[in-house]
C-alpha cells in the first residue's frame, strides 16, 4: 500500500512538473490576450480616432500598411488617428508570453460632407455654420493668448503672453514681450488679425475674426497660408491658392503639420524656442528622433492623441507657459498608453526602476539628449540656448534684423523638482536675481524632494541678454529692433511702456529660465539612461547637490546602527531599502512615507 501511495505522491509531481514545462511559464498561464478595436472598422465621413484595448497587461503591437504585425512593429501606445482608408493589424502578447492571432480592421474614410460644395466667402463662413465651436475657441488660450493662472504661484489669477499693464504679461528669454510687436507675433495668432477682446459673449462679428483654417485646413491635400494686408492690418490668403478647395477640404482634426506651422517656430524660427520640438517631428520617421511622433515604424501620434481637447480647451502646458487652457491632467499612464508602467511594484523590470516611477518622470530617464537632428531631415534641429539684444544681425529668411542667438545640438537637459505649479516674471514685476546662476530669472519650476507631489523632470535652461531699469526687466519694443537693429530705441520704447521716462538708465543683464523637456523620446532600446548616468556622477545631475546627501557625517548616519563601515557603491548602500525596508530619511533628509518603510 505504501509503494501505490509513493508511486502515485511521484506522478503527480511528474504531472505536476510536467505541467510547468508544458506551459513554459510560472502557474501554467496559457491564456491568450484579447485585443479589441473601438470603433470597429467600416466606413466613415470622417477621419477617425481608434483605440485598441487589451483586456490584460500585455504588449500590443500593429501595422497600418497592411503587412502582417510582429513583435518587431510599432508599440501600441496612444489613440490612432486615420484620415485616409487604412488597414490595421493588430495583435497582444502578455506578460507571460502569449500571443493572440493577429486580428485585422479596415477603416475606409469616405469624406463627402457639405464642405464639397462650399465657395470661399471669408472666414466668417466657419462660425456661421460652427458657432458653438467658435464660442468655444473664442474662450481659449489658443484664441485670448491669456487665461487662468491657477497653476502660477506668482502673479494675477489670468495671465498669458499678450501684452497688457496690469502686470498680467508674461515675460520670457526670447522676445521678452509682445507689446510694440503684435504684428509679427500675431502671424501664429489663429485669428484674422485684431487682438483678442475678452468678453463672455462675443457678438458674431468677433467670432468672425477667428481663423479655423489655422487648424483646421488640409495641410497635405489642400495647404493654406496667408498674408497681412499692409493698409488694414488683417490676415487674408495669400496668393495663388484655390481657397475654394481649401474649405472644402477643411474640417478634419488637425495634423501634427497644422500645429508644428506655429509651434515648432516659435521663438524666431524651427526648433528655436521649445528644444524638444522642430518642424521635423512632423515628417520624421526616425524614431531615435521622437519614437512617439516618427512615421514607419514609430507611434505615428497626432499631438492631439496626448493634448487632448475638451469645446477646444486643450490638456497640457509647458512649465514656463502662463496659462492653463484645460484642467485635464497628461500623463504618460493612462489605460491605453503604459498602463503596466502604473504600479510601484509591477512596472520595469527591477526593484530599482520600478520604485523611480512615483518620484522620477518618465522623460527624465527617457530623454537622454534634447535638439537632437532628425536623421531624414536635411534642416537643422539645434536650438536656441542664448540671445543677446544688444547685438543685432540681418535675417535674410525673415527680412529682419534678429538679436544674435547661440544654438546648439544634442544637449543635456538641466534636472528640477516640479510639483505642476510654476514661478514667473511678468512685465512690472520687479526683476528677481537668482544667486544660483547669477541671472535673473524669468520662470521657474516649483517644488522640493520633500513635496509628495513632487517628481524630478529634464529642463531646457535658456538665457538671454536684455535691459533691466528701475528694478524692472524692459519689454522691448521688438517690432522696431526688428526693423532697426537698433537696441536703445527699442530699450527706450519699452522704458515708455514701463511709464518710465525714455530717458532712465538701464543696465544690460542676463536672464534665464528653465522650459520642460517633454517630446523627442528615443525608440527606447539602448537610448535610456543608466544608473551610472546618475547616481556617483555629476557629469549630468548632482544629486548630493539637489539634496540627496547624507543628512550628517557617514559615522553620525551610521551610528545610527552599526559602527561607521568603509563606504560601499549606491547600490550597496541601498540595500538597507531594498532588503531591510529603512525609509529614506534615516540617511538623509528627505522621507518617502508612500513606500511604507520603517521609519527613524
Amino acid at each position: 500500500m505504501k509503494r501505490l501511495v509513493t508511486l502515485f505522491s511521484i506522478i503527480c509531481l511528474v504531472l505536476a512538473l510536467s505541467s510547468v514545462s508544458f506551459a513554459g511559464k510560472p502557474g501554467g498561464d496559457t491564456t491568450k490576450p484579447v485585443t479589441t478595436a473601438s470603433p470597429l472598422g467600416g466606413t466613415f465621413t470622417a477621419p477617425v480616432t481608434v483605440t485598441l484595448t487589451v483586456n490584460e497587461p500585455a504588449t500590443t503591437y500593429y501595422t497600418t500598411n497592411g503587412t502582417t504585425p510582429t513583435t518587431a512593429s510599432p508599440v501600441y501606445s496612444a489613440p490612432l488617428y486615420f484620415s485616409a482608408t487604412t488597414t490595421l493589424k493588430y495583435f497582444s502578447k502578455d506578460t507571460a508570453g502569449n500571443s493572440e492571432l493577429v486580428k485585422t480592421q479596415v477603416y475606409t474614410i469616405s469624406v463627402g460632407t457639405v464642405h464639397d460644395t462650399l465657395t470661399w466667402t471669408g472666414y466668417s463662413m466657419c462660425s456661421s455654420c460652427h458657432t458653438t465651436q467658435a464660442q468655444n475657441m473664442y474662450q481659449s488660450v489658443h484664441y485670448q493668448w491669456k487665461g487662468s493662472a491657477a497653476e502660477w504661484t506668482t502673479g494675477p489669477s489670468t495671465q498669458g503672453k499678450m501684452d497688457a499693464t496690469d502686470g498680467s504679461s508674461a515675460l520670457n528669454s526670447y522676445c521678452i514681450n509682445i507689446q510694440g510687436n503684435w504684428g509679427p507675433c500675431g502671424a501664429c495668432h489663429a485669428g484674422t488679425g485684431a487682438k483678442p477682446v475678452a468678453t463672455a459673449n462675443p457678438s458674431a462679428a468677433q467670432l468672425a475674426s477667428i481663423d479655423c483654417l489655422m487648424c483646421h485646413a488640409d495641410a497635405t491635400n489642400a495647404p493654406y497660408s496667408r498674408v497681412r494686408n499692409a493698409t488694414t492690418g488683417l490676415f487674408e490668403p495669400a496668393a495663388g491658392l484655390n481657397m475654394n478647395l481649401v474649405v472644402q477640404k477643411a474640417g478634419a482634426k488637425p495634423t501634427r503639420k497644422n500645429c508644428l506651422g506655429c509651434h515648432a517656430k516659435a521663438g524666431g524660427g524651427d526648433a528655436v524656442k521649445r528644444g524638444d520640438i522642430a518642424l521635423a517631428s512632423g515628417t520624421t520617421s526616425d524614431i531615435l528622433y521622437d519614437t512617439h511622433m516618427a512615421t514607419g515604424n514609430g507611434g505615428n501620434i497626432q499631438c492631439q492623441g496626448c493634448h487632448t481637447f475638451t469645446a477646444h480647451r486643450v490638456a497640457g502646458r509647458g512649465s514656463d507657459i502662463r496659462p492653463q487652457d484645460s484642467t485635464v491632467q497628461m500623463s504618460c499612464i493612462t489605460s491605453s498608453c503604459h498602463a503596466v508602467k502604473s504600479s510601484l511594484t509591477t512596472s520595469h523590470t527591477t526593484y530599482d526602476t520600478s520604485h523611480h516611477v512615483g518620484r522620477v518622470a518618465c522623460q527624465s530617464c527617457h530623454l537622454p539628449t534634447y535638439a537632437k537632428n532628425a536623421a531624414d531631415t536635411a534642416a537643422t534641429e539645434a536650438t536656441e540656448t542664448h540671445r543677446t539684444w544688444v547685438t543685432a544681425e540681418w535675417n535674410a529668411t525673415l527680412n529682419r534684423y534678429e538679436p544674435v542667438p547661440t544654438k546648439a545640438n544634442n544637449l543635456t537637459p538641466k534636472y528640477a523638482f516640479w510639483n505642476g505649479t510654476s514661478w514667473g516674471n511678468n512685465a512690472f514685476d520687479n526683476a528677481v536675481l537668482d544667486p544660483a546662476t547669477g541671472a535673473y530669472k524669468v520662470s521657474r519650476p516649483v517644488g522640493a524632494i520633500n513635496d509628495a507631489t513632487t517628481k524630478l523632470y529634464p529642463f531646457k535652461y535658456k538665457t538671454a541678454t536684455q535691459a533691466l531699469a528701475n528694478g524692472k526687466i524692459v519689454p522691448i519694443a521688438t517690432a522696431k529692433f526688428f526693423a532697426t537693429g537698433l537696441y536703445d530705441d527699442a530699450v527706450k520704447d519699452g522704458l515708455v511702456y514701463l511709464g518710465l521716462p525714455s530717458t532712465t538708465p538701464y543696465t544690460t543683464i542676463t536672464t534665464d529660465e528653465y522650459q520642460l523637456l517633454n517630446h523627442q523620446i528615443p525608440a527606447s532600446a539602448g537610448n535610456v539612461l543608466a544608473c551610472a548616468d546618475c547616481h556617483e556622477n555629476t557629469t549630468r545631475m548632482n544629486l548630493p547637490a539637489m539634496g540627496y546627501a547624507l543628512k550628517a557625517a557617514a559615522s553620525v548616519v551610521c551610528s545610527q546602527c552599526h559602527a561607521e563601515k568603509t563606504p560601499r557603491p549606491y547600490d550597496r548602500m541601498h540595500s538597507h531599502v531594498e532588503g531591510k525596508g529603512f525609509d529614506c530619511s534615516w540617511c538623509h533628509n528627505f522621507s518617502r512615507p508612500e513606500r511604507g518603510l520603517t521609519m527613524p
